[in-house]
């Protein structure tokens, strides 16, 4: 009965980590690229989010390891003696990193409701990716999610809602927003697919596999930094445009992934197309509040579909009995 109850507990915890860290972020993101002030550099921000994974994890390998010796054996034997697999994990810190990059310019171009409802097209990529890579098939009620998805998606876009002008004075950019969106989807259903394939592959823990992941991105990312912003960072600094709200995004953002690869061994796949389902409904609600965003009759239709599709995506039938006669 305990066990029934703590597992009980633990299921309604992932609930709200994965629909809070879902609905959270693109919320939070939006807010910090059109509110008024100084603006940060997003490319800085990926690299300090990376740093923060980088050291948290690093702590949970030498918690695992139980001892600094072991800590550093296990670090010396993995990244050090492995450079081969070392030099694997580097196609998706690579891919993340550019993600990440996309996610900041989406979110400065569209609104969150928007945003959060495209972003979901990561399932279809993802689907794509499972077929190509690991050769997986896809029930019928799958494939009719992935339609319904990419008609509820095409009828969010069409609808007109959210202001053209925001209170940083940055112009919206509707194309370039739903161009980077759609990119980052192809990147994050690729680079899934392929960290997965790397994980499944190996007796290497999650937590390793950040560390590796985040020792090749964070030197890469300063490299993206300084190509692409090297002029206004030798003029404002690194850290220009931070404050308390940047530092809470950085470790939302750094924090989050982490948190939701803890919980989501306790979060069935209903669950999570639940979770996701409620940010949504959360970022529509919140958008209207914050951002003046309007809820149009097209982009609620199309904003049901897709919840409607994470569920019968989500969907596992249940086996069928066979009766020995």
């Amino acid at each position: 009965m305990m066990k029934h109850k703590n597992a009980q507990t633990l299921k309604y915890i992932s609930l709200v980590t994965l629909t809070l860290q879902n609905a959270l972020v693109g919320l939070s993101m939006r807010y910090a690229r059109t509110r008024s002030g100084d603006m940060f550099l997003a490319s800085t921000a990926v690299v300090m989010a990376e740093v923060v994974k980088c050291v948290t994890c690093l702590i949970l390998v030498y918690l695992e390891e139980g001892s600094i010796r072991q800590f550093i054996n296990a670090l010396h034997s993995t990244i050090i003696k492995q450079p081969v697999d070392t030099l694997k994990v580097c196609v998706p810190s690579i891919v993340y990193l550019a993600q990440n990059n996309l996610l900041y310019l989406s979110a400065s171009n569209l609104d969150a409701a928007t945003y959060q409802v495209t972003y979901q097209l990561k399932i279809l990529t993802t689907a794509f990716f499972a077929i190509v890579i690991l050769r997986r098939s896809l029930l019928r009620i799958q494939w009719g999610a992935l339609v319904l998805l990419l008609i509820g998606v095409v009828l969010v876009q069409l609808a007109d809602s959210g202001p053209s002008k925001v209170p940083s004075g940055i112009e919206q950019n509707r194309i370039l927003g739903v161009s980077a969106a759609l990119t980052a989807c192809f990147l994050s259903g690729f680079a899934g697919i392929y960290f997965e394939k790397i994980l499944k592959g190996s007796d290497i823990s999650v937590w390793m596999r950040n560390v590796q992941l985040s020792l090749l991105s964070v030197p890469i990312g300063l490299i993206t930094c300084y190509v692409t912003d090297h002029d206004a960072i030798m003029k404002q600094g690194f850290f220009f445009g931070y404050d308390w709200f940047v530092s809470y995004l950085v470790l939302l953002q750094a924090g989050g992934g982490l948190i939701v690869a803890m919980v989501v061994k306790h979060a069935d796949n209903i669950l999570k197309g639940f979770a996701t389902s409620l940010a949504i409904i959360i970022s529509c609600i919140a958008s209207i509040y914050l951002f003046n965003f309007r809820l149009t009759l097209q982009f609620a239709s199309g904003a049901v579909l897709v919840i409607c599709s994470i569920f019968m995506y989500s969907h596992q039938p249940k086996p069928k009995l066979i009766i020995d006669k």
